[in-house]
């Protein structure tokens, strides 16, 4: 029988896993398509859940597990005009949370593995659905704004504009035992993930008006305030504007989008990439079925099912996000009442494991 062929466009993160991913399954040919010019390099961290952790394991034979590193504790700390308070901590004593990996270099493993599965890899510049014609399924995932979008969603996607900037970068550090954390703090949420011995990343989200003059200081002064040393390194700095957008329409005829272009969430929760690793699994779970069944793509109601799974644990989780990010903003009539809030919740140890459970497995069970 013929090998049903599905193009996936878009070398990032998203569309090199999705390719290996629907490799897999049997009777399908994937082909990898993207742009002839060289993009810059991803200098960025990214963490993940245990259970993606997992499924990237399957997907990658003898992945390296030196290039991820495990968390096994997880703290949050809410500032207050006295000190940091440690309201949630999250450890486990014989399994690992989440890991946090560098993106380029799992970018190379990815490729090297796309090479060894002899998946056929195109370059093309894609301006238009018509130059994807002769395929029986095409996934887009090149980002969160490309305009190719436009011919396949409506106007009702949720959007949000942050009026933030996300500054990320690495440092290097002398401090022992260091772990996760999420600091809330008055000038706006930093995230501290460790990826090596004497290294981590951050992330740091603040409000577009905050003084750039002298901000490298700030910077420093910041996160040597909250981890209390004196002697870091910080290096490759990048920043980009924050926004949400979650797509209500997800697929179009035999067209799917993939990746950014369906979600992007504020960095506060780090589930981002999570998310879009949960539509792959999903996706594969589900072509596998029908595929399984005999039945030719074009005649499936795969799309549509991948929709209806996907779509309202992405918005609720996207929703989520956001009302999290609100709380822990400035807000006169709330701040006074924040501390007691977070008290109960550091007592509540069942909201504590639903909390770690949502995390690890997202809003599937």
């Amino acid at each position: 029988m013929k090998k049903q062929r599905i193009c996936i466009v878009g070398d990032g993160l998203s569309g090199l896993v999705a390719a290996l991913a629907l490799n897999k399954l049997e009777g399908l040919e994937v082909h990898l398509i993207f742009r002839k010019n060289k993009l810059s390099k991803d200098k960025r961290m990214t963490a993940i859940s245990a259970s993606n952790y997992e499924y990237l394991n399957v997907l990658v034979d003898k992945l390296d597990k030196i290039l991820f590193w495990p968390s096994k504790n997880i703290d949050l700390f809410y500032e207050t005009k006295e000190q940091s308070m440690n309201f949630l901590n999250f450890n486990e004593e014989s399994k690992n949370l989440m890991y946090v990996f560098e993106n380029e270099k799992i970018k190379e493993i990815l490729i090297k593995e796309i090479k060894k599965k002899k998946i056929k890899t195109l370059q093309k510049n894609i301006n238009e659905l018509k130059d994807l014609d002769g395929y029986d399924m095409k996934i887009l995932c090149l980002g969160k704004s490309s305009k190719i979008y436009q011919s396949i969603v409506d106007k009702r996607s949720l959007n949000k504009d942050y009026k933030e900037i996300a500054f990320t970068g690495r440092v290097r550090h002398s401090l022992k035992n260091l772990n996760t954390a999420q600091y809330f703090l008055k000038e706006g949420p930093l995230a501290i993930l460790p990826f090596s011995k004497n290294n981590f990343s951050f992330v740091w989200s603040v409000d577009k008006e905050f003084p750039k003059k002298d901000f490298n200081l700030v910077l420093k002064s910041i996160i040597c305030k909250v981890l209390k040393t004196k002697k870091i390194k910080i290096s490759n700095q990048q920043s980009y504007p924050l926004t949400l957008n979650l797509k209500r329409t997800y697929y179009k005829n035999d067209t799917l989008i993939l990746g950014d272009g369906l979600h992007t969430v504020h960095p506060v929760a780090g589930q981002g990439f999570n998310l879009v690793l949960r539509d792959i699994n999903k996706l594969q779970e589900l072509l596998k079925y029908y595929t399984g069944l005999g039945m030719s793509l074009q005649s499936t109601p795969v799309l549509e099912d991948f929709t209806n799974n996907r779509k309202s644990k992405n918005i609720i989780t996207g929703i989520g996000i956001d009302i999290t990010h609100n709380f822990f903003k400035k807000n006169k009539l709330l701040d006074p009442f924040k501390v007691t809030i977070l008290k109960n919740i550091s007592k509540n140890n069942t909201l504590k494991e639903i909390s770690k459970f949502i995390s690890n497995q997202g809003l599937s069970i």
